[in-house]
């Protein structure tokens, strides 16, 4: 049996693995993930709302159900945090706004029926912005506690990286999986766009809101996501057809070292030096195995569509929370949903219709290389809790709907950095498979 002070250090997957093999208990490992808590909280203020006795009464359950040999699902047992902004029937879910203080939802969110299918135990809520907006929440960096953890999904990426749960729920309109993650040293994942049904979320730019995962392993990535994975007719983007095998194909073993485009795009110029002597290094490290292509037009253009679609779709679906109650929002949200609603339909519309013309430009790259690297944030988490740091690596590549994973492969000043890796649309577990070879290509040179 692992150490009791092991337990909180293990992923998901081995946890659900240990667990399997009747190693480790759910009771152990979810009274581990509450010490860490009752450890931590005070400084990371991670979570919104925790229901400890609930997560033990259910972890009693889950060992109880597996010893009488009963069918479990692959996340049998193992704990989860679930981003505040994705309804849970039995908890608040509050939207990080003082506009929502109170609230119970009546039924779970698409995704967390999902998790509990999965036989997973939702300890509770993580923090978020301000309706997954920018506004700073009040989270801390587990990494450097004078450093932001990112946002929006801060609460989600600082629980795992802190060891209070190994995977948690998050998402992302613009970069709000891939950045915090990137700042908190973990493994983040936003996958296709309507991989992973949304009914039960907030609202905020439907054109690109998507759920995504953070955990401690590709493993874990492609673990839970493959369990939330699935079709949903409430939900206008999601993917008919069907499903991929996430996790059996991000483990297989492939004979061919991939091949990967490194795109800097038109942000490079405003990253961190250690961003450009860590990719540089990184480059050199990859050899024949990575050719710097420059999309940088494409880029620039497709970020600057993807902010106003976001601006325009936000100012439409958060102005009637400003309509009808004014002092609840703060002032950079007023403005984002002022500067929304002055902006022409027919700008709009072209932002919205240009998306197809620069996946153009992307899938012939797929083709060419399979795989985009390119950086997860400009830089380490920025110092100072006034901001939450920039998005540009990231808005393009979720206006486009391409899946996108983060890897806590390089770091600076001790501060971690994440190496974006991104791949074609619905090809998410190949995607997952080249980040896991290029893990294990680190863990292996390094």
């Amino acid at each position: 049996m692992a150490p009791r002070a092991d337990l909180a250090a293990l992923t998901a997957a081995e946890a659900a693995s240990e667990m399997a093999r009747g190693e480790v208990s759910s009771q152990e490992l979810v009274g581990a993930c509450l010490a860490r808590i009752d450890e931590l909280e005070p400084q990371l203020r991670a979570w919104a709302f925790l229901d400890r006795e609930r997560a033990l009464t259910e972890a009693k359950a889950a060992d109880e159900k597996r010893r009488e040999g009963k069918g479990v699902g692959p996340l049998h047992g193992v704990p989860v945090g679930v981003k505040d902004i994705i309804d849970t029937a039995d908890m608040p879910t509050e939207n990080g706004s003082p506009a929502f203080k109170g609230r119970r939802p009546f039924k779970d969110a698409a995704c967390v029926a999902a998790l509990r299918t999965a036989g997973a135990i939702v300890l509770g809520k993580t923090v978020t912005t301000e309706l997954a907006v920018f506004n700073p929440s009040v989270t801390r960096n587990p990494r450097n506690l004078e450093h932001t953890p990112g946002g929006s999904s801060a609460g989600s990426a600082a629980a795992v990286a802190a060891g209070m749960v190994p995977v948690a729920l998050g998402t992302q309109t613009v970069g709000s999986v891939i950045r915090p993650a990137a700042f908190c040293g973990i493994y983040g994942f936003k996958p296709t766009f309507g991989l992973i049904p949304r009914p039960g979320v907030l609202t905020q730019a439907p054109s690109l809101d998507t759920v995504g995962v953070m955990g401690r392993s590709v493993e874990d990535l492609a673990l839970v996501a493959d369990a939330l994975q699935a079709y949903d007719d409430r939900d206008a983007a999601s993917l008919s057809g069907s499903r991929p095998r996430l996790l059996a194909t991000a483990t297989e073993d492939f004979p061919l070292a991939p091949l990967f485009a490194f795109v800097k795009t038109h942000a490079w110029g405003d990253a961190d030096a250690a961003t450009h002597e860590a990719f540089g290094e990184l480059k050199e490290h990859l050899g024949a195995q990575v050719q710097e292509v420059s999309i940088d037009n494409a880029t620039e253009r497709g970020f600057a569509a993807a902010r106003l679609v976001q601006k325009v779709e936000l100012a439409h679906h958060f102005g009637p929370i400003l309509d009808r109650a004014p002092d609840l929002v703060s002032p950079g949200l007023v403005k984002l949903i002022e500067d929304g609603r002055r902006v022409p339909g027919v700008e709009y519309l072209a932002a919205l219709n240009a998306r197809e013309t620069y996946h153009g430009v992307v899938e012939d790259l797929f083709r060419e290389y399979g795989t985009i690297l390119t950086p997860a944030a400009l830089g380490p988490a920025p110092k100072g809790l006034a901001t939450t740091g920039n998005p540009v690596f990231c808005g393009f590549w979720t206006y486009l709907g391409v899946p996108s994973v983060t890897l806590p492969l390089l770091e600076a000043d001790g501060l971690p950095m994440g190496v974006q890796l991104v791949g074609p649309r619905r090809d998410d577990g190949r995607l997952l498979r080249t980040a896991r070879w290029l893990v294990r290509h680190f863990e292996v040179e390094g």
